[in-house]
């Protein structure tokens, strides 16, 4: 095919441009790229060259530079064309009817085992709560005690929940290619403004000067499945829109330098999926040299860091002083469903009282043996109802200011809906309607207590991290000053900093084989996992919870508090102590996290049937 392009080129084009084999293969290119029929080229570029002056028109000639900016307008047109079609076709969310309730029921009645209470009459709608719903403005919940706390998270109008729920398992390539590409133009406009620079680079095309390109970080196909990134096994893909999507073997300098990263990094760590720009050329090898790394530029600081005034804000808000309780699931051990760790947890939170209550998912964890093996006649729902609805309407009665949050897991049998980003509870529970102390949030979600805001996700984003990782050992060039407390050589707290500077909840792509039970991402709702939501929240947030099954932890992560609250099954939780804003004006001396213990009885023995 190419040596027909090039032969009805030579036959039909001028010899300025078939005397010069340079332009001669960039026609042949363009014609094979985008399916042009060469005369169709040849009065596109006439067309694009035409010049006219009062006192007379001209056709400049073609010339490899005019090839190149021809190309870069096809490529934006068709990116565009793209897009609209991708609104067109948009269709509604619904929730997708998956009943996961109905277990097996062959061994035995786990009911009378678990010892549930079983719910009485709800006395939550009938009584006047202490909290008030303030206002409802856009959908968006706020709610006001007599503690003074002001809670502001997801929409919850009807279009933005259904949108939340939308119908998985029916993605297209193209909406995933989009997407995907999306993101990518998206970061090249970021580090275009950020670093100033005036045009990025295709690293598939052969230059001789050092270049500039934006791509994202992936493997060979031919090894992906048998280990993890190496440098061998590295690639880079670029985005329709900067380089007709091409994928090209990625080669790291040995004395690569890291250019904009926090001071006192020792490298910089790379995976699958994570949004890269590079300095370097592509000499004619095959592979793109890279010599230098640029960082993503971090989050800019929201409001409330450094003692800001968000002029938005009331006033009134973070004038007092409140406590947050953040504990995450499974909150029961793998050998029963009787949720000790629960229960014990509960005992120990209700005497202090917090303000806040954060509870993150599982509570009835799809994983659990016992719920594997379907020995429960008991519906999950209802072990939800009597195990946690029950539980907090009593917490409630003991802690009338206090507020519950609600935030699911993909792993939860009580949701119908097993992709991520996952849509929020309904609220089809006893005892729950009227009560806007009860709040479910999705996941990964961002909200705002008084004036601090927080974003969590349930999902073990951090493990599957650690284990993508590659570091790239590199020398520092115009570093950034870390802030008080955070360490750029501590492990976690880079793992942290990827979520932040990659603008995402799960910024890896795709899913790691051997972990992809843990996670079904769908990758066309990816906005739905982005830190920062269409230029409404556009600031890092000044609380970060991430759940995970590495070691417990409170981090400073540039202007924001990592948390890792391990799980109540393992007796860990956090409460967070957040100070007056009349006080200490540093946001990071106003955010005190206590890890906190708990002693888990011992489970009973599993009694097993004598062998014969």
């Amino acid at each position: 095919m190419d040596s027909k392009l090039r032969k009805l080129i030579e036959a039909t084009y001028p010899e300025s441009v078939t005397s010069d084999e340079a332009v001669v293969n960039e026609c042949v290119s363009i014609c094979s790229t985008y399916n042009l029929d060469p005369s169709d080229l040849q009065y596109k570029l006439e067309a694009m060259n035409y010049k006219a002056t009062n006192t007379r028109t001209e056709i400049l000639p073609i010339t490899l530079e005019t090839l190149r900016t021809f190309r870069t307008q096809l490529q934006r047109g068709l990116a565009n064309e793209s897009m609209k079609r991708a609104q067109l076709k948009a269709r509604p969310g619904a929730t997708a009817s998956v009943d996961r309730s109905r277990l097996p029921s062959q061994l035995m009645n786990q009911a009378r085992a678990m010892d549930i209470d079983r719910p009485g009459p709800s006395s939550a709608s009938s009584s006047s709560s202490p909290m008030q719903v303030k206002k409802e403005a856009a959908g968006i919940t706020l709610s006001l005690g007599p503690t003074h706390v002001l809670f502001e998270g997801a929409k919850m109008d009807s279009e933005s929940r259904k949108a939340r729920a939308y119908r998985y398992m029916y993605e297209k390539i193209s909406e995933r290619s989009e997407v995907l590409d999306q993101i990518i133009d998206d970061f090249a406009e970021l580090i275009r403004d950020h670093y100033d620079i005036s045009e990025l680079a295709d690293p598939s095309s052969t230059t001789e000067e050092e270049v500039t390109v934006v791509g994202r970080i992936a493997q060979d196909p031919d090894v992906m499945a048998r280990s993890k990134l190496t440098e061998s096994s590295m690639v880079i893909e670029s985005s329709r829109m900067l380089s007709s999507g091409a994928r090209v073997p990625l080669r790291l300098d040995p004395a690569i330098q890291v250019k904009g990263a926090v001071q006192g990094s020792r490298g910089y760590g790379l995976f699958p999926g994570q949004i890269v720009a590079l300095q370097g050329k592509n000499g004619g090898g095959g592979y793109f040299y890279a010599t230098t790394i640029l960082a993503i530029p971090p989050l800019k600081p929201s409001p409330t860091s450094d003692g800001l005034i968000d002029p938005k804000a009331d006033p009134e808000l973070g004038t007092k002083t409140s406590t947050v309780c953040i504990a995450c699931g499974p909150y029961t051990s793998d050998t029963d469903l009787l949720y000790k760790p629960w229960r014990v947890f509960l005992d120990d939170i209700t005497p202090k009282k917090p303000n806040v209550l954060i509870l993150l998912g599982p509570f009835i964890d799809a994983a659990h043996p016992r719920i594997k093996n379907g020995e429960s006649e008991t519906s999950p729902q209802s072990i939800f109802q009597a195990r946690f609805i029950n539980s907090i309407r009593k917490f409630l009665n003991a802690s009338p200011s206090s507020i519950v949050i609600f935030i699911p897991s993909i792993r939860d049998m009580i949701s119908d809906h097993c992709s991520f980003p996952q849509p929020e509870f309904e609220r089809t529970f006893d005892g729950i309607a009227g009560d806007s102390r009860i709040i479910f949030q999705p996941n990964p979600c961002r909200f705002k207590i008084n004036d601090i805001s927080f974003g969590a996700t349930s999902v073990d984003v951090l493990f599957h991290l650690r284990k993508e990782e590659y570091l790239k050992v590199g020398s520092q060039l115009q570093p950034i000053p870390a802030r008080e407390g955070d360490l750029a050589s501590d492990p976690m707290s880079n793992l942290c900093r990827h979520l932040l500077d990659q603008r995402s909840f799960y910024p890896i792509f795709p899913v790691p084989e051997e972990l992809s039970h843990e996670i079904n991402l769908d990758v066309s709702h990816l906005d739905g996992a982005r830190i920062i939501d269409d230029g409404e929240i556009d600031y890092a947030p000044d609380v970060l919870i991430v759940p995970s099954r590495l070691r417990k932890f409170d981090k400073v992560v540039s202007t924001t508090l990592a948390i890792n609250p391990s799980s109540v099954s393992k007796g860990s939780y956090v409460l967070l102590n957040i100070g007056s804003k009349s006080g200490p004006t540093n946001l990071r001396e106003r955010l005190k996290a206590e890890l906190q213990s708990i002693e888990i009885p011992a489970a009973a023995p599993v009694k097993t049937e004598p062998s014969a």
